[in-house]
């Protein structure tokens, strides 16, 4: 764990011109997705399986209506449990009739038709962690071409119930499948870091779990800024690491901790996924997912995830290049928390 404590928290960007930072660009997955973090809303910190239709539309709704579509927070992702426990006499994937009857063709057009974008979900194993719906395995091609073919733009990709077959084995046929559909769909992949997917997953997903799941508290949430920043240099355009979405707004942390929660997933180019009901946000939770300053640092084009540069006891400085000359930076107390940035000259 992180040596932070309540007493002081800081984080420091100090940016430079991107000519003068050399980085070694690799081929990535080839769908021209995620040239910065994605941004958008995930179900299942606070919803976990209790997910249905009208959550989702609701959920499009207040991104578009409490501004936060307008910063870059557009997709709208289904987590696990949105499908029957059992695929049709076809092999097909189908919604759950009692919690999705309009089907999710139908909710990818409610939410374009929103300016947003759908995300779904699957697991590289037999069946789902909930084990409540099917997994792809062996399903693949089928699964990528039904995806596409109900306008999904993000599939986030599990790693449970897999049959011991390695997940470098097991995920290269989803990429290809999803691939081979045409359509520009974001791979989220999530085996929770076990095989160290920053040294190998750049080629097969768009993002990559490097850590377990978070907990809505201090100790998870620095835990897992702490080994996500072990990997830092593997980040780049097109490919994100992942230490889990936010908790923002759950109510396990007090704000003063969510503001460093989010700062920190800003700085290290996470995926800027909230994980709260934001059909009821409080203006202190809709202000600390707001801040454009701090969303500013997360989009930077540069792509480059920060670091920890120097520790002193308690205090740790989080350092990393951005693409002009600006600076950003947070301070936490344990009493209040400042965050600018401003341009340097």
């Amino acid at each position: 764990m992180m040596a932070v404590v309540m007493m002081l928290f800081c984080i420091l960007l100090i940016g430079v011109e991107a000519r003068q930072v050399v980085v070694e660009r690799r081929n990535l997955l080839a769908n021209g997705l995620g040239k910065t973090p994605p941004m958008g809303w995930n179900s299942w910190n606070h919803f976990f399986c209790n997910i249905n239709e009208k959550i989702i539309r609701d959920t499009a709704d207040a991104l578009v209506s409490s501004g936060l579509a307008k910063l870059g927070y557009h997709y709208v992702n289904i987590d696990d449990c949105w499908a029957e426990h059992d695929r049709d006499s076809m092999g097909y994937l189908v919604s759950r009739r009692s919690t999705f009857p309009s089907g999710i063709k139908a909710l990818a057009d409610y939410v374009h038709s929103r300016g947003l974008k759908l995300g779904i979900y699957s697991d590289a194993g037999y069946q789902t962690c909930s084990g409540t719906m099917p997994g792809s395995l062996g399903h693949e091609q089928k699964d990528a071409e039904t995806f596409a073919s109900w306008g999904i733009d993000y599939l986030k990709y599990d790693n449970c119930n897999n049959e011991d077959l390695k997940p470098m084995k097991r995920y290269p046929e989803m990429t290809r499948a999803l691939m081979s559909t045409g359509r520009p769909i974001f791979l989220s992949l999530c085996e929770w870091g076990d095989m160290h997917p920053a040294l190998w997953a750049d080629k097969l997903g768009n993002s990559w779990r490097t850590t377990m799941d978070i907990q809505d508290t201090w100790e998870s949430m620095v835990s897992r800024a702490d080994e996500n920043e072990v990997y830092a240099e593997h980040a780049r355009p097109g490919g994100w690491n992942d230490p889990d979405m936010l908790e923002v707004g759950n109510g396990g942390m007090s704000n003063d901790e969510y503001i460093v929660h989010f700062s920190l997933w800003a700085a290290s180019k996470a995926p800027l996924l909230i994980g709260c009901d934001v059909r009821n946000m409080t203006n202190e939770t809709l202000t600390i997912l707001g801040n454009d300053e701090v969303i500013a640092v997360n989009q930077d084009p540069l792509g480059v995830q920060a670091k920890k540069v120097r520790m002193e006891g308690d205090h740790e400085v989080w350092a990393g290049p951005l693409s002009a000359f600006l600076a950003a930076a947070a301070f936490y107390t344990g009493e209040e928390v400042n965050i600018e940035t401003v341009h340097l000259s």
